[in-house]
């Protein structure tokens, strides 16, 4: 196991606590803490993460090329490595995790490291796959620049996280929850990224033809706490710096179930979970690489294929 960060723990831990306040969102503490407290038992709660990222490896079985150097960057206990089985075109895989008890429970070369600081020099990789990590980090341009800057000329990036329309019904129960017994309601679901700037977020990191879409997956529990349980179990509760620092209400809670159920349970009594998952694709520059035309340089005019529409009617 290694221990690689690219500054010195006291120097991150003094930028982290400096800047807490004013530009960051998600306490990474805190992040590491749910992790390794999930670590031990993930396999009963990891459904989630197996589906997306067998979606992931999947894509990257349709890309028609060998991937010598790897990275996963937030590996969890080793999702995309036992999916991969030969598949994919990668030779070496390292995974990296902010938790250790999740990082001991991969197989083969693993590093202990922040998504926010990775130890990779310039120019290493071929790939840089990221399956639901991403979405924890405060800085997300910062580190969309540090994997194109590891990743070799063309060199392929692939990701996915959650997009904002995760957890919107358990966030919409809370919030309504929260505003009738207490007067107000605070922030209780993470805030999420939006599929609209996945493409603009990996332009301005540098990348070459960057894509983003967006896949809604809908979950069923059997009710608004099972649900809680595995988000728990998943080591993805809540971990923003402004969150509430104690535990939710028992009269907030069970409201908020009651709302939860009355708004969205289907006749059997099951709820559902929504999880937007993004899915973001992108290449490190190359000079031979593919270009997008330029626009404005298609020779077909558009009133022409309008009119030949019309005249076929």
């Amino acid at each position: 196991m290694w221990h690689i960060s690219k500054m010195p723990r006291k120097i991150q831990e003094n930028i982290r606590d400096s800047s807490a306040n004013e530009a960051e969102i998600f306490d990474r503490r805190s992040v590491k803490q749910h992790r390794n407290r999930a670590a031990s038992s993930l396999s009963e709660f990891e459904f989630l993460l197996c589906e997306v990222a067998d979606q992931l490896v999947d894509r990257l079985s349709d890309i028609r090329r060998n991937f010598p150097v790897a990275l996963d960057v937030g590996c969890h206990t080793g999702q995309i490595s036992r999916l991969l089985q030969g598949r994919g075109g990668i030779e070496q895989l390292y995974q990296c995790d902010l938790s250790e008890p999740m990082a001991r429970q991969t197989a083969g070369l693993r590093i202990v490291a922040d998504e926010e600081f990775l130890p990779i020099g310039d120019a290493q990789l071929d790939l840089a796959i990221s399956s639901l990590s991403l979405h924890w980090v405060n800085d997300l341009p910062g580190a969309l620049i540090q994997i194109r800057r590891a990743l070799k000329p063309d060199g392929l990036f692939l990701a996915t996280l959650f997009g904002g329309e995760t957890l919107k019904e358990l966030r919409q129960s809370l919030i309504t929850a929260e505003s009738e017994i207490v007067g107000g309601a605070g922030p209780r679901v993470s805030p999420f990224a939006d599929v609209r700037d996945g493409g603009a977020l990996l332009q301005r990191a540098g990348f070459a033809l960057p894509v983003a879409d967006t896949e809604v997956l809908a979950v069923s529990y059997e009710n608004p706490l099972k649900l809680m349980h595995d988000l728990r179990g998943m080591g993805e509760q809540m971990a923003t710096h402004s969150r509430a620092k104690t535990f939710t209400r028992r009269d907030v809670l069970f409201r908020a179930c009651e709302i939860y159920q009355d708004i969205f349970g289907d006749d059997d009594g099951r709820v559902p979970a929504t999880f937007e998952v993004i899915t973001l694709t992108a290449w490190a520059p190359a000079p031979d690489q593919q270009q997008p035309s330029t626009r404005g340089s298609g020779q077909i005019s558009l009133a022409d294929v309008l009119k030949s529409d019309d005249e076929s009617a």
